[in-house]
C-alpha cells in the first residue's frame, strides 16, 4: 500500500498530505502527552470545586506544557523528515519517516498488556520487532493506557480534598449547621492549603517527570 502511494501523481500525494494535515488536531489530542495533562487538571478543578482557571487558561498551559515535555521529540520528527523530503521531495515518505520519534514515544508511554491486546486482534502472527508495529496500532493502546494513568493520578489528587470535605461536613454536623453546604465552608481551606504547598508546581513537576 505505502509503495502505490508513494508512486503516486504528486498532485494526489499534495491531496493525500493535506487530509493527513487535517488529523493534527486529533494526533496532538491524543498521541501526545496533552491528553494526560488536561484530564489530571480537569480532575483537579473538580476536587476543588472550582471554575478557575478558565479552560482556554488551562488548555494553553496543556499546550505549552506539551511543546516542553516533548520539544526533543518534535525536533527529531523534523529532522528525521527532512531527509527523504530533500533527498526525493516525497511527501508520503516525509511523513511515514518523520512519525517513527512519535511512534517510539508513544510505545515507551503504552503498557505492553495494552499493546498487545491491539496488535493480536489486527494480526494473525504477532511481529517480528517493534519497527514493524504500525503507529496506528500503537495510538489506541497509547491512548488508554494515558487514560488509565490520568485517573490514577486524578485519584491521588482527589484523596486530599475528599478528606477536607468530610472533615468540615462532620464539624458542621457536630454544631447542627444541617442547612449549610460543607463546600462553601471548605473551599476556602482547599485554596489556602493548596496555596501553602505550592500545588500547582507540585502537580505540573510531577506530571512532566512522569514522562522522563
Amino acid at each position: 500500500m505505502d509503495s502505490v502511494i508513494k508512486d503516486m501523481n504528486p498532485v494526489l500525494q499534495m491531496l493525500t498530505v493535506m487530509t493527513l494535515f487535517s488529523l493534527l488536531p486529533f494526533v496532538f489530542c491524543c498521541m501526545t502527552c496533552f491528553l494526560r495533562f488536561t484530564i489530571v487538571f480537569s480532575l483537579l478543578k473538580t476536587a476543588m470545586g472550582v471554575q478557575v482557571p478558565p479552560a482556554i487558561v488551562t488548555i494553553g498551559l496543556c499546550m505549552i506544557l506539551t511543546f516542553y515535555t516533548m520539544g526533543g521529540v518534535f525536533q527529531q520528527m523534523y529532522e528525521r523528515g527532512s531527509v527523504p523530503y530533500q533527498k526525493t521531495g516525497n511527501l508520503i515518505a516525509t511523513i511515514d519517516e518523520g512519525s517513527k520519534p512519535l511512534k517510539e514515544f508513544m510505545m515507551k508511554q503504552t503498557r505492553e498488556t495494552d499493546l498487545a491486546f491491539f496488535v493480536e486482534l489486527k494480526r494473525k502472527t504477532p511481529p517480528k520487532s517493534p519497527e514493524d508495529i504500525t503507529i496506528w496500532e500503537v495510538a489506541p493502546a497509547f491512548i488508554l493506557s494515558e487514560l488509565k494513568t490520568a485517573f490514577e493520578i486524578g485519584f491521588v489528587v482527589f484523596v486530599p480534598f475528599i478528606v477536607l470535605d468530610l472533615v468540615v461536613a462532620n464539624i458542621l454536623l457536630a454544631l447542627g449547621m444541617f442547612m449549610l453546604s460543607p463546600t462553601i465552608i471548605s473551599l476556602p481551606f482547599k485554596l489556602l492549603i493548596f496555596i501553602a504547598v505550592d500545588g500547582w508546581a507540585l502537580i505540573v513537576q510531577g506530571l512532566v517527570q512522569s514522562y522522563n
